[in-house]
């Protein structure tokens, strides 16, 4: 065990007609999604049956009748479009925006590579909409639109069920409120409905509004209780939706990848029977875990301090060095050190030590940022290479310090209301290349994935999950689907002259599905119903 994990994220896209701002904005995601539809698969219905959305991670269940309808995902809408991405994704229509949800993958680094091939399969379905309706439909990959409104980018885990939850709601709650300082996406206007001028590390952080909870659009928790496994019985998914929509690859990487790190803390000391002794030997519970994750993101000097239940008080900076050091320290009993090298844990395989580097230099990145004055950091390249917020924040400062020449390079916090700044910032999230900014500014960005893995990631499913199976079925007997789920996929099996019948393949496990263990037995079938026959009883797997 280490970084490697069943995971996976989900993005919601804002829309916008460049021409028409009077156009209907409920029809313009399904002209979207109709335009990622392939002829030959726009047919296969997505199978609502396994989805639980009132299902609570504490061990309780909200009663239909008391969850909000925007709650009851596992309701077919008639109007609501599914498509089945070629890579084994989802396309499709979420609360009037456009949503592309990543096929599995089993490392951060997979995960990047296919969330940022979503944004390439979205820009794909836009022109063919735009060619089909003959409108300019626009997409930006962002959070907000600074009058109240903000939508989704989720991130989802599979974990050990055995971990108490308690357990996971302390660690994941220090994380999620202070990892904004590296996965932060950057936000011009501060307050749901930018009530106040200035800038602020991250575009979800003010719409959160609860520590706990099951809901995810309306009283938001930093803590989602959701517990839909698509799973074994032993997993469960850890759905997060307090992040942002990052467009750089270091901070989306972390994001990922520090967040499945801990989670491997938390399941190894489990299954060594020491979760009686997990917490780090100094607190990371902050008293108001909701006004601390607020005011985190509108502290752009990094060095402010907040409140711990112990009575102390702790900078985000010195928060995230703490889980990186509980993290370390369990690395430290379960792997051991390299050799002749003391300080560095002897990690299982390259993906886990380069998230435990790449989370190391990141924090040293952030501390020069913290000491650093207004000027220096305007001048800081490298570390704007990896940090979303501050190389966002860089283009913006030198703007506002352009319109205001004569304020000796220090223009009124009135100023970040000025339109033009928020244009930019919204520019920064246009996935259309010419009137987005960050494609322009992005070979100043590290980059951790290559345009040759991106265009693979499009077309191509990932090998090491059930994706892949759900991809290649898809693509060899288009005609024979029937439905499709996370968990399952329901064939027609015509075989029996007269006497058609449905034949279900239960995929929860998603290890036993992938190309390693299914190939052969796609290869060998005549058909659909035949593959999951074998694949049920386990007959031709290699």
């Amino acid at each position: 065990m280490s970084v490697l994990r069943l995971m996976g994220t989900e993005t919601e896209y804002a829309i916008s007609d460049f021409e028409d701002s009077a156009v209907n904005p409920l029809q313009l995601p399904f002209d979207v999604v109709a335009g990622a539809a392939d002829p030959q698969t726009q047919g296969i219905r997505w199978d609502y049956g396994e989805e639980d959305p009132t299902n609570d991670a504490r061990g309780m269940r909200l009663s239909r009748a008391s969850a909000p309808a925007s709650m009851l995902t596992d309701a077919p809408q008639l109007h609501i479009t599914n498509v089945i991405a070629p890579n084994g994704g989802r396309i499709y229509v979420d609360h009037a925006h456009p949503e592309y949800s990543a096929p599995e993958t089993t490392d951060p680094f997979a995960a990047l590579c296919y969330d940022h091939a979503g944004d390439m399969l979205m820009e794909q379905a836009v022109a063919r909409a735009c060619s089909q309706t003959g409108r300019r439909i626009e997409l930006h990959r962002n959070n907000v639109d600074g009058k109240g409104a903000s939508w989704g980018t989720h991130e989802n885990y599979q974990m050990l069920r055995g971990v108490p939850f308690q357990n996971v709601q302390q660690f994941m709650t220090a994380h999620f409120v202070s990892r904004q300082i590296f996965a932060g996406s950057g936000r011009v206007g501060i307050g749901e409905r930018s009530e106040i001028a200035g800038y602020q590390l991250s575009q979800r952080a003010d719409y959160i509004h609860d520590r706990i909870g099951l809901q995810t659009t309306f009283d938001r928790p930093i803590i989602n209780t959701r517990d839909e496994s698509h799973s074994t019985a032993d997993r469960r998914r850890l759905h997060v939706i307090v992040g942002d929509a990052n467009r750089m690859d270091v901070p989306q990487v972390l994001k990922l990848g520090t967040t499945s790190m801990l989670l491997w803390m938390l399941e190894t000391r489990y299954l060594r029977h020491t979760l009686e002794t997990s917490e780090p030997e100094e607190s990371i519970d902050f008293v108001n875990p909701v006004d601390t994750l607020h005011a985190i993101s509108h502290d752009l000097s990094l060095a402010r301090r907040f409140a711990l239940d112990d009575g102390g008080a702790i900078s985000a900076i010195d928060m995230q060095i703490r889980l990186y050091q509980a993290v370390e320290r369990t690395g430290y009993d379960v792997y051991g050190c390299r050799a002749h090298e003391a300080t560095r844990v002897n990690w299982p395989d390259t993906a886990t030590e380069d998230i435990m580097v790449l989370w190391h230099d990141t924090l040293v990145d952030l501390e020069r940022i913290r000491d650093a004055d207004d000027n220096q950091r305007l001048n800081m390249r490298d570390e704007s290479s990896r940090i979303e917020w501050f190389a966002k924040w860089q283009i913006l400062e030198l703007l506002r310090r352009r319109m205001n020449p004569s304020n000796e390079g220090k223009p009124d916090a009135a100023t970040w209301a000025d339109s033009r700044l928020r244009a930019l910032d919204l520019s920064w999230s246009a996935l259309d290349a010419h009137h987005g900014i960050f494609s322009k500014l992005s070979g100043r960005c590290e980059h951790l994935i290559g345009s040759e893995e991106l265009n693979k990631a499009c077309t191509e499913p990932p090998e090491t999950t059930r994706a892949w199976l759900r991809s290649q079925l898809i693509r060899r007997f288009p005609d024979q689907i029937i439905g499709v789920a996370w968990g399952r996929m329901t064939v027609a099996d015509s075989r029996h002259a007269g006497n058609p019948r449905k034949l279900t393949l239960d995929m929860r496990d998603s290890e036993n599905f992938d190309r390693s263990h299914c190939e052969a037995t796609l290869l060998h079938a005549g058909s659909a119903a035949e593959c999951v026959e074998l694949l049920s009883a386990g007959g031709m797997r290699i």
